[in-house]
């Protein structure tokens, strides 16, 4: 199967895609701040947006070209999806997947439109602020944000090209300027990636009442934590 991958850098060391299966292409879009060299081969591009910005720009830029597959990945996926390699091993080996878009990650969260519960207490957030998917929903679809928004933390994902060309390219150009200028974009689209695609919303069945779901035992700090 065509897969890229194709990850956003912000300074960290990506000696971990030395080990992506061999002959994948790898696209690298490099927003480390200061003067110094961007990673080998890298596109150099302005440190806004986070990840969500350079996910559009790809978007936009190869919309013609894109790979039949494209998996998104962070800098430093692994804290999100510890199982990154794996998966791009089975889909550079395997038939294409019966989805056409596949969240990436282990934790599944519930937020709403407001960032509660887990924007707000989210530990980089000290100042407690809210996430504002109201103003988000308006400025990028027109319309009001629902009342929960169910997600995949850590913004990375694959997906299909036919998945990506359900959106025009003037949708992913409009979309990246949103990502560059809201406030908080890159945290509000990281819940609405599948929306992004217009692919099937994560099943609520599959949540427990707190709106939380792992895949797989956590260890925070050496401790094992009971599901």
């Amino acid at each position: 199967m065509q897969l890229e991958l194709v990850v956003c850098r912000c300074g960290e060391d990506l000696a971990w895609t030395r080990n992506v299966p061999r002959g994948l292409p790898l696209t690298v879009y490099d927003k480390t701040p200061g003067p110094g060299a961007p990673w080998p081969g890298a596109v150099r591009l302005p440190n806004v947006g986070r990840e969500a910005h350079a996910w559009f720009h790809h978007l936009v830029e190869r919309y013609a070209s894109l790979a039949a597959w494209t998996v998104f990945a962070q800098g430093r996926p692994f804290d999100h999806a510890p199982d990154l390699h794996s998966v791009l091993r089975r889909l550079a080996s395997e038939q294409p997947p019966a989805e056409d878009f596949l969240w990436l990650g282990f934790l599944w969260e519930t937020d709403d439109a407001r960032g509660r519960p887990t924007f707000v207490h989210w530990s980089k957030n000290p100042e407690r602020r809210e996430l504002d998917l109201a103003g988000f929903f308006h400025r990028l679809w027109g319309e009001p944000a629902p009342g929960l928004v169910r997600y995949v933390g850590g913004g990375q994902f694959a997906v299909s090209r036919e998945a990506a060309w359900r959106r025009p390219r003037e949708f992913y150009r409009r979309a990246r300027a949103v990502a560059a200028e809201f406030p908080d974009a890159a945290h509000a689209f990281e819940r609405v990636w599948d929306r992004v695609f217009l692919a099937p919303p994560l099943d609520p069945a599959l949540f427990g009442p707190s709106g939380l779901r792992r895949l797989k035992p956590v260890k925070p700090k050496g401790t094992p934590l009971v599901l």
